[in-house]
C-alpha cells in the first residue's frame, strides 16, 4: 500500500498538459511513436504547435500505419520536420507520394535495430513517446495495443525523454510491454477514443481465394494473417479447423472469431501454447475489448514475434498476407504502385522466411489475377517483369504460394520452366496466351 501511494505521488509530479510536455522537445530531436493506435495525438498536436511559436527546427518523427491525422502533418511544417514512416498508412500516403515526406524500407522485425543501431548517431537526441493505458497499483503502464518497435526501442536506446499519454480506452495486455512510473520522464492524458477499422466486404474472389488456402491448412496449424477481405473469408473457411494457435504480428477481429467459435485454442502449439502471441491488434472495439487484462494474450515488441527464427518454432506455422504484382519469375511487390509507395514491407517477409523454417509450415502470398486502371481497362496482376518502378518486398528465392481466384501456384525451389508454368496456371484465361509468348520471348520457355 506505501508503494501504491508513492507511486501515485510520482504519476502527479511527472502529470501534465499537452503543451507543458512540448516543452520538452529541442531542435534536432528525433521523435519515435509506435503505429496506428500507439501514436500520442494530443503529445504530437502539441508539439506541432511548439514547433511553429518557438520556430523549432530539423525536428524527426518516425512512426507507421498513420491513421489519425496530426497536426505535425501539416504542409506549412515541411522544412522544419521530416516526417519518416516505416509503414506508410491513410495519413502519410499523399505526402509521401508527393516527396513532403519520406520512407523507410525495413522489416518490421528489424524496426528496433533501425533506431538503435542504424540510427545510433541520433539516440542523443531520441525522444520516444507513446500512448499507454492507466497506470495499475504497482506503478507500471501497458503499451497494451501497439507493443511493435516503440516500447523495445524505448527500452534499450537509452532514450533522452520518454513521455507517454495515458489514454483510459487503451487496453492493458499481458507479455512484456510496460513501463514503470520511474521510467518515464513525462505524463499527459488524452481519453481519445481508440481507431476503428471499418468492415470490408467479402468478394466472390476473396472467398475463392479463402477457400483454396483454407484446404491447405491442417488441423493444429499456428496462423498469422491480415486485415482485408480476403484474411475475413479465409476465417470463414477455417470454421470446421481444430486447435488454431496464434502467432502474428497483428492480431484482428477475425481471430477472435475464430476463438469464439472454438477453432482457436492455441493447445496444440510447440511454442507459448495456450497463449496468443502478436505485436500490435488493429480492429474493432470488439478486439480492444477482448485483449484487455486477458491472460491468454501476450503482446510483444515485433523484434520478437516477426524474428523469423522465434517464428519458426511453432510447427505447422501459417503466413497469409497480401501483394500486388507478380513477375513469371516468382518476385512478388506488396508495397508500392509504381515508384509510388503505398504501404510498406512490413512483416510479409519475416513471416514468409519464419513459415518455411517451420515444421511442416507455409506460407502464401495472395492477389486477384487482374485489376482495373482508371480508364477501365483491364490489366493482370501476374505479368513477365515487374512493372517499372515497382519494389520486389519477397524475392523469388522466398516465395513459397502465390494464391489466385484460379488457383494454387507452388513456386519454393522450383525451376523457371516450372514457375512459368505454376503462374500462368493461376493467371486470368484472358491473360495466359500472352504470358506464354512473353515467357518464350524471355527464354523462360522452350
Amino acid at each position: 500500500m506505501v508503494n501504491n501511494i508513492k507511486w501515485k505521488e510520482l504519476y502527479k509530479q511527472k502529470l501534465m498538459s499537452p503543451d507543458e510536455a512540448a516543452k520538452l522537445f529541442e531542435s534536432g530531436d528525433n521523435v519515435v511513436g509506435p503505429l496506428s493506435n500507439g501514436q500520442p495525438l494530443g503529445l504530437v498536436n502539441a508539439v506541432a504547435k511548439r514547433i511553429r511559436e518557438d520556430n523549432l527546427r530539423d525536428i524527426l518523427y518516425v512512426s507507421g500505419v498513420d491513421v489519425r491525422w496530426f497536426d505535425l502533418y501539416h504542409p506549412d511544417l515541411v522544412g522544419k520536420v521530416t516526417i519518416d514512416t516505416g509503414f506508410v498508412g491513410p495519413a502519410t500516403r499523399h505526402g509521401v507520394g508527393q516527396g513532403m515526406f519520406t520512407y523507410t524500407p525495413c522489416r518490421l522485425g528489424e524496426t528496433v535495430d533501425m533506431i538503435s543501431r542504424c540510427r545510433a548517431d541520433t539516440l542523443k537526441s531520441l525522444v520516444c513517446t507513446m500512448v499507454v493505458s492507466p497506470m495499475d497499483k504497482h506503478g507500471f503502464f501497458s503499451t497494451g495495443c501497439n507493443v511493435d518497435w516503440g516500447w523495445e526501442a524505448a527500452k534499450v536506446s537509452n532514450p533522452r525523454a520518454i513521455i507517454v499519454e495515458v489514454n483510459e480506452n487503451m487496453p492493458r495486455t499481458h507479455g512484456n510491454n510496460q513501463f514503470h512510473i520511474t521510467e518515464v520522464t513525462a505524463v499527459i492524458e488524452n481519453n481519445v477514443p481508440l481507431v476503428e477499422l471499418p468492415h470490408i466486404p467479402i468478394t466472390d474472389r476473396d472467398e475463392k481465394i479463402g477457400r483454396f488456402i483454407a484446404e491447405m491448412i491442417e488441423d493444429g496449424s499456428c496462423i498469422q494473417i491480415g486485415i482485408g477481405g480476403m484474411p475475413n473469408s479465409l476465417a470463414n473457411f477455417l470454421m470446421d479447423k481444430k486447435d488454431l494457435g496464434i502467432h502474428s504480428e497483428m492480431l484482428t477481429d477475425t481471430m477472435v472469431d475464430l476463438y469464439e467459435a472454438g477453432v482457436v485454442t492455441c493447445s496444440k502449439k510447440s511454442f507459448i501454447p495456450y497463449k496468443w502471441v502478436g505485436s500490435f491488434a488493429f480492429g474493432t472495439r470488439k478486439l480492444y475489448d477482448f485483449i484487455d487484462e486477458n491472460p491468454l494474450v501476450e503482446m510483444h515488441s515485433t523484434k520478437f514475434v516477426n524474428d523469423p527464427y522465434v517464428i519458426s518454432k511453432n510447427d505447422k506455422m501459417i503466413s497469409v498476407n497480401g501483394t500486388m504484382q507478380v513477375d513469371l519469375s516468382g518476385q512478388c511487390a506488396s508495397e508500392s504502385v509504381g515508384s509510388m509507395q503505398y504501404t510498406g514491407t512490413g512483416g510479409q517477409l519475416d513471416f514468409v522466411q519464419g513459415a518455411w523454417r517451420s515444421k511442416g509450415g507455409k506460407s502464401f502470398l495472395t492477389l486477384y489475377s487482374t485489376y482495373t486502371d482508371k480508364k477501365g481497362e483491364v490489366h493482370s496482376r501476374i505479368v513477365p517483369s515487374l512493372s517499372e518502378g515497382m519494389f520486389t518486398t519477397v524475392s523469388r528465392t522466398e516465395v513459397q504460394y502465390v494464391v489466385t481466384e484460379y488457383g494454387v501456384a507452388n513456386l519454393k525451389g522450383q525451376n523457371l520452366r516450372t514457375r512459368v508454368k505454376e503462374l500462368i496456371s493461376i493467371a486470368h484465361p484472358d491473360f495466359r496466351s500472352h504470358l506464354e509468348w512473353q515467357a518464350r520471348k524471355m527464354n523462360f520457355i522452350p
